[in-house]
């Protein structure tokens, strides 16, 4: 199981991260990327956070106002199958090692990329099936993985992201 980084994304806090060619992956996150309240966004089990560009391009497409780093991603990735992602999954991303840690839960930084026709877009990206961690749900990856970031290295945008190990 592999994709591509097609974006690295970071910002001073707040939505949204801006493309960067580059970033160290450190435990704490990306260097440079910083959060408006890190007592509830970052730390250590949410270092980074992936999510998919197809997953990006349907809610565009269903008329979200959202585009790579909107949804304050750390790596916008194509070609991974986020339906079939668990935490415990161990990726190498360019120089680093990564870990998934769980399921993003949307919280209401997002509520300026909804849509009236559409509603909230927390509502379509999860529910509460991936709350309670069912992974048969449509909506299962949509918001995206949290990881920790085991092995700290130099991502760079365009790199490989591939499976080590599968969740244990």
């Amino acid at each position: 199981m592999q994709g591509r980084i097609i974006q690295l994304n970071v910002s001073k806090g707040g939505l949204p991260k801006f493309p960067v060619p580059s970033a160290y992956a450190t435990p704490l996150g990306l260097e440079g990327d910083a959060h408006r309240n890190p007592l509830v966004h970052g730390g250590p089990q949410k270092a980074l956070l992936l999510i998919s560009s197809e997953d990006i391009a349907t809610l565009c497409a269903a008329g979200f106002p959202v585009f790579s780093g909107a949804l304050g991603e750390n790596l916008t990735i194509e070609g991974l199958p986020f339906r079939d992602l668990r935490p415990g999954m161990r990726f190498r991303a360019g120089e680093a090692v990564i870990v998934l840690t769980r399921p993003r839960s949307p919280c209401a930084n997002l509520d300026v990329y909804n849509c009236p026709e559409l509603g909230r877009i927390q509502e379509a990206v999860y529910d509460t099936q991936v709350k309670a961690g069912d992974t048969s749900s449509p909506r299962w990856g949509v918001a995206g993985f949290y990881a920790l970031v085991e092995r700290p290295g130099l991502i760079l945008s365009g790199d490989i992201i591939n499976l080590l190990d599968q969740a244990v």
